[in-house]
């Protein structure tokens, strides 16, 4: 009717469009558990086999002369880093769709820093006893560290592998913004599209700052992960596609430009094709995982192992070369390198059993109670007026006596401007490259 009478519909006269539908909203996806772990052991067979000045301090000889046919495939597992920022993207957009930002917040302090916490404790002890593959570090280098903003400051890590938590950080940061906005699919797509772009024109800027915020060598991973999480949820289309296809082409370029470089700095013989196919491998697994192939895949073991992988990643590097360093004359050394990792993992689990679980567990309560004060509406301003005592009480005889009636008719009261209620809580907003060993 309203169009009869060449009137413009409202609001209430138009249907609503609602957001595409999902068809999936979560739930453990047992696959990724069993990636996380795969990206781990990447890592930790490139330290242990590929990585050639961790494999001098530590076998004593260089890692082409030590292992001779599996150097050869772990040089490449320092990748197992891009797989990990990849398995991040996809994993944070999922876990933080429909959370407030405290709640996103929180959730990433009890993700990251208990284990850390307890990582920097024994790595500090071991290489202290047996300074024989690293250093001891001076106190003030340990105790930064507890921030996890030493890379910031330029500070060392007190195990190398620790300046991925710095890049994970700052990915955290960006999607803070996201996250305070509201998650909805047109916003992360926006978001996707807009720091793949912005990454690009940052990687030629000069600025350090914006080149840090950026980080125009891991944009396209972890954009890669958000874009597949969006087709989970809420099925294919050209543009979410689009987005996965972008972050593809550019990881591709990433991924040569580090193959040079690492060649050249450690007189290696990585190939391009090799490199390409691998990470292409990562996109084509995790791809699979978003269209639903992987869902059969609920071996309760895979989620045990994924809860292994943050401390042994955290563990595995000095502690790894050390243990390395005083058995590398007792046998075989695929022999050692199977008993050393095999211990490394026993390792990361007593630490997530016996510190990791209990720790979070009380940090995440603490936080929530933190969490309840702070959003109390006395602490954003002045607490309303307590009730003037000059006013008559109920009780008073003044207030229950009648009051004659005036033959006078009184004067209307003028009118006061309305106010605002001083005890309104204001509006509070908190917003918070790879550095060689």
């Amino acid at each position: 009717m309203t169009e009869a009478v060449g009137l413009r519909p409202s609001k209430t006269d138009t249907p609503a469009v609602p957001e595409r539908a999902a068809t999936r909203t979560g739930g453990r996806l047992s696959a990724i558990d069993g990636l996380r772990l795969l990206a781990a052991l990447m890592v930790a067979m490139y330290h242990f086999t590929g990585y050639t000045p961790g494999v001098r301090h530590a076998w004593g000889i260089e890692s082409r002369d030590a292992f001779p046919w599996l150097h050869q495939i772990s040089q490449y597992g320092w990748l197992g880093v891009e797989l990990f920022f990849m398995i991040s993207g996809f994993v944070v957009c999922m876990s933080c769709w429909g959370r407030t930002p405290g709640a996103f917040f929180r959730s990433r302090i009890v993700r990251l820093f208990p284990a850390y916490w307890a990582a920097i404790v024994i790595t500090t002890i071991v290489v202290t006893l047996w300074p024989v593959v690293r250093e001891r570090k001076p106190w003030n280098e340990i105790l930064i560290n507890f921030s996890m903003l030493q890379e910031g400051l330029g500070a060392p890590n007190v195990d190398g592998v620790y300046w991925t938590l710095w890049n994970e950080g700052l990915f955290y940061l960006l999607f803070a913004f996201l996250v305070w906005r509201g998650l909805t699919l047109k916003r992360t797509i926006i978001f996707g599209y807009g720091w793949l772009i912005a990454s690009a024109f940052a990687a030629r800027s000069g600025v350090p700052l914006i080149e840090t915020f950026l980080q125009p060598g891991y944009a396209p991973f972890f954009v890669a992960g958000i874009a597949l999480y969006l087709i989970y949820r809420f099925k294919s289309d050209i543009v979410l596609w689009g987005m996965f296809g972008l972050a593809f082409i550019m990881a591709q370029y990433r991924t040569s430009e580090m193959l040079r470089f690492y060649n050249k700095k450690y007189s290696l013989e990585m190939l391009q094709p090799a490199g390409a196919l691998l990470v292409g491998g990562f996109f084509l697994v995790l791809t699979l995982v978003a269209l639903g192939y992987t869902s059969r895949i609920q071996w309760r073991w895979l989620t045990t192992a994924g809860a292994l992988t943050y401390p042994f990643y955290l563990l595995h590097e000095n502690i790894g070369w050390t243990i390395i360093y005083g058995l590398r004359d007792t046998g075989p050394r695929l022999v050692i390198l199977v008993l050393v990792t095999a211990i490394m993992l026993m390792a990361a689990f007593l630490l997530h059993r016996l510190v990791e679980k209990p720790v979070s567990r009380i940090l995440r309560d603490r936080l929530a109670e933190a969490s309840a004060m702070i959003n109390r509406p006395d602490r954003f301003g002045t607490p309303p007026p307590a009730p003037s005592s000059s006013a008559p009480s109920s009780s008073s005889p003044a207030a229950s006596s009648p009051v004659p009636s005036s033959p006078v008719p009184s004067s209307p009261a003028p009118s006061l401007p309305a106010q605002r209620n001083s005890g309104e809580p204001d509006t509070l907003v908190l917003q918070v490259y790879r550095s060689e060993q």
